[in-house]
């Protein structure tokens, strides 16, 4: 029976407490679970997403200074995210890549809008996005910080991600 690929991590700093569990792994009879909590509606449901159309389970809770504002909790729980992804791919003590090929590539259609995203699992983190966003917010996250957020996952992460908007005109289909 292959090795279940995980990791728990608790981050804290002065502005965000995070606590984080992932699985990318869900062996046959066990029920995928995911639940996202980081006080930001838009990101929450994006999380929510991408774990459920990965076919990861995710635990995420974060307590952040939302009444700043939305940086710093999405800031952080993007590098906490990115750090759980390279420890459940290269183990607690970065033994090496596990199950996977280090390329990546694929498309996503939502509606109108169509996205690409190339990685590099590589341990040489770089961040490139081309997103064409047009509107100021989304619900309660800032588009400015759309960008930041695969940067942020990509630093943690220590990939290389390259992420375009193809087309598409509504911003949250993007």
């Amino acid at each position: 029976m292959p090795e279940i690929r995980s990791a728990s991590l608790k981050r804290t700093t002065k502005e965000t407490d995070i606590d984080l569990w992932l699985q990318l792994d869900c062996p046959v009879g066990v029920k995928q679970e995911i639940s996202v909590n980081t006080g930001i509606g838009f990101l929450d449901h994006m999380l929510d997403a991408l774990a459920k159309h990965s076919g990861m389970s995710l635990r995420l809770n974060c307590k952040g200074d939302l009444f700043i504002d939305d940086h710093h909790t999405t800031e952080d729980v993007a590098i906490a995210l990115g750090q759980a992804f390279h420890q459940a791919l290269f183990g607690q003590n970065g033994e090496g890549l596990k199950g996977i090929r280090r390329f990546g590539t694929g498309f996503a259609p939502l509606d109108e809008a169509l996205a690409r995203v190339v990685v590099d699992i590589s341990n040489r983190p770089y961040c490139s996005t081309d997103l064409k966003l047009k509107r100021e917010m989304i619900g309660k996250l800032s588009c400015e910080m759309i960008p930041h957020v695969f940067y942020s996952f990509a630093m943690g992460a220590q990939i290389t991600l390259h992420v375009d908007v193809l087309k598409g005109e509504n911003d949250h289909h993007k």
